[in-house]
C-alpha cells in the first residue's frame, strides 16, 4: 500500500516541524523560562505547544511565522494554567487554615534578574519577557497579549521603572566609552 498525497504533505508537515524543533525549543524555552521563572514549566508549555502544533492536519505549514505561533500557544498555556492555579488556591485557602511558609534560601541557579522578573506584576513581566527577551516590537507584544498598544508602552514603563529599583546595585556603563577623566 503506498502513501498518498496527503500522506507525503502530512511526512512534509511533520518532518518540517522536526527542524523547527531543532531551531527553536531552546529560545522559546529560554522566553518562557524568563516568563514563569521555573524552568520545568518553561519546558513543559513549549512541548505542549507542539505537541499542539503536530496535531494539528498541517502542523504549521499554513502558519506565516510558526515560532511566533508556538510561543503565543505556550504562553496562552502558561496564562491558563496561573488562572486555575488560582482558582484551585482559593479553594484550598478555604478548606484549611493559612500557613506560613518560609521560602528556602535562594540558590546559586537563581540570578538577580530572573528573581527581579518574578517580583514583577505578571502583567509587567509579560511585556518585558515579550518585548526585550523574545525580541517583539510593542505592536506584535500587544497582538499577543490581546492589549492596546499604548498599554504595552505604559507597562513597559512602569516595569523598566521598577526594575530599575530591583536591580539598583547594577550600573550602565557609561554611554560614551571614550571619555575618560585623566589624572
Amino acid at each position: 500500500m503506498g502513501v498518498g498525497a496527503g500522506g507525503t504533505a502530512r511526512a512534509a508537515a511533520e518532518q518540517a516541524l522536526t527542524e523547527l524543533y531543532h531551531a527553536c525549543y531552546r529560545r522559546l524555552v529560554a522566553q518562557l523560562y524568563a516568563f514563569t521563572s521555573d524552568v520545568t514549566e518553561a519546558q513543559d508549555v513549549v512541548q505542549e505547544a507542539f505537541v499542539r502544533a503536530l496535531a494539528r492536519p498541517t502542523a504549521l505549514s499554513d502558519v506565516d511565522n510558526p515560532e511566533a505561533w508556538l510561543r503565543t500557544v505556550a504562553i496562552n498555556v502558561v496564562r491558563r494554567r496561573w488562572r486555575r492555579r488560582k482558582v484551585l488556591d482559593t479553594i484550598l485557602l478555604r478548606e484549611r487554615p493559612v500557613q506560613q511558609h518560609v521560602a528556602p534560601e535562594p540558590g546559586p541557579e537563581h540570578t538577580d534578574l530572573r528573581q527581579a522578573l518574578a517580583a514583577l506584576p505578571q502583567a509587567f513581566r509579560e511585556v518585558v519577557v515579550l518585548h526585550y527577551l523574545a525580541d517583539m516590537a510593542v505592536e506584535e507584544v500587544a497582538e499577543v497579549l490581546g492589549i492596546p498598544s499604548g498599554t504595552v508602552k505604559s507597562r513597559l514603563s512602569r516595569a523598566r521603572a521598577a526594575l530599575a529599583t530591583l536591580l539598583d546595585g547594577y550600573r550602565t556603563p557609561p554611554s560614551n566609552p571614550v571619555e575618560v577623566a585623566h589624572a
